[in-house]
């Protein structure tokens, strides 16, 4: 696993390369919105371009509380909404307009106020994506079609998946979820969950007749911060687990994501002894968090980590014949023990490749992937205030004269080989490491 890039350094590393290009990215718009990256990203458990690119934009100046009681204590420059769980399946909500405005009149937010079936001001998600529709992204960028509250885009070979969001307060929420008795996390780490809050974003539940009026309720940072307190075997069984939905389940349209698994590992962490979680116990949990996939597939059955009473398996649209393939091949998986993970494209072809060879070849990508994540970073910090990087900054200038070097070696390495390549090209090699 180390050999293929998910150690604890480069995990490390990426995800505090991540962070810094969202503080610099935040720091430009001037404190009108926050940008945070989620998903496998934040977790610095993919490559640059093994996986799409989740941000979170948090639209500052709005808050919305579970209680209105807590209004007092917000700043009067703040617009106000109140949650309204009591007409909504489990983790979601409706914005109610409090009695006053802040002095942050969005005009996103004014576009999509609208009257509930009571006549009261009520804040519409569907409305609200729409106003963000062509907020984001240069304008050469390739629009799809809305996914649940992403908007997506891409950029050459790239993919964002981009969700606009509202801060929200919900102590009572996350207090249910930390009084619970649990293994992990430790009380530092539940303690700092709580004190992350919470964010709505804008999607209704799929069974609802007035989804596009619901917001979901989501803890993306605290949840960031409870896949960094994971120990390396969880984050192990939460990788290969990941492979087995993507490469052998493959689920065609998100009836299984990454995110019914990490809820999965959350679950097996929070309900055991860390000290089991170890090296030589790793298959022992792999089939384990087989099991719990398979279960969840067969009861159309998995609690949200955060709030147990949402079911994510829910609507999911999964079909008796599709949910009889995969309990039939997720048991052929339990069965097969260590051949389990010869399935797994990446792990066989890691197992066949000569072992030199392929140590050699993955330090270069890491080193390259984290010199490519500096590049960014630093060309965020040397653009002017028309958003004009500077080529000439030096730092910039020998970040790039070591990724070139880097792909040199990998160019003249290939072709010595055997693996005739064309002439020397920069761009095309550091996509192809990089992809």
């Amino acid at each position: 696993m180390n050999c293929l890039g998910y150690g604890p350094q480069i995990t490390q590393a990426r995800r505090d390369a991540y962070r810094e290009h969202d503080r610099l990215w935040t720091a430009q718009k001037s404190g009108s919105v926050t940008r945070i990256t989620t998903g496998s990203k934040a977790e610095g458990l993919t490559g640059f371009s093994e996986s799409d690119f989740d941000y979170m934009f948090i639209v500052e100046g709005i808050m919305c509380l579970e209680n209105v009681f807590h209004s007092d204590e917000l700043s009067k420059e703040t617009y106000v909404f109140t949650l309204d769980t009591g007409v909504c399946y489990h983790g979601h909500a409706r914005l109610n307009l409090l009695e006053r405005r802040g002095a942050n009149y969005s005009s996103h937010v004014r576009d999509a106020l609208c009257k509930d079936e009571n006549g009261r001001d009520i804040l519409s998600s569907a409305e609200f994506l729409r106003s963000y529709s062509d907020a984001i992204g240069p304008t050469d960028v390739v629009r799809h079609e809305r996914a649940g509250p992403s908007l997506p885009l891409s950029l050459e070979a790239w993919h964002h998946d981009n969700v606009f969001s509202l801060r929200c307060h919900c102590p009572c929420i996350l207090l249910r979820w930390a009084e619970r008795s649990r293994h992990w996390p430790p009380p530092d780490i539940v303690h700092k969950v709580v004190t992350m809050g919470a964010f709505v974003v804008p999607v209704g539940f799929k069974g609802s007749d007035y989804q596009h009026l619901e917001w979901r309720i989501g803890f993306n940072t605290g949840e960031n911060e409870l896949m960094r307190s994971l120990n390396n075997t969880q984050v192990y069984i939460y990788i290969l687990l990941k492979m087995a939905v993507k490469d052998i389940l493959k689920p065609g349209k998100k009836e299984i994501s990454s995110y019914t698994v990490k809820n999965i590992v959350l679950w097996l962490a929070e309900n055991n002894p860390q000290a089991q979680f170890n090296e030589s116990s790793l298959l022992y949990w792999l089939r384990e968090g087989l099991d719990q996939l398979r279960t969840a597939i067969l009861k159309i059955q998995l609690s949200y980590y955060m709030i147990p009473e949402r079911n994510l398996m829910e609507a999911c649209g999964l079909d008796e014949e599709q949910k009889r393939i995969w309990v039939n091949t997720i048991t052929d998986m339990m069965n097969e023990c260590l051949n389990t993970l010869l399935r797994l494209p990446r792990i066989r072809k890691a197992k066949l490749s000569h072992p030199k060879l392929l140590m050699w070849y993955n330090k270069k990508i890491v080193e390259l992937e984290l010199l490519f994540l500096k590049s960014c970073c630093r060309n965020c910090q040397c653009k002017d205030e028309h958003g004009v990087a500077n080529d000439s900054d030096p730092m910039m200038q020998e970040i790039k004269s070591r990724m070139r070097k880097i792909t040199r070696e990998v160019h003249h390495r290939m072709n010595n080989k055997g693996s005739i390549v064309d002439d020397y090209d920069f761009w095309k090699i550091l996509k192809m490491m990089l992809m």
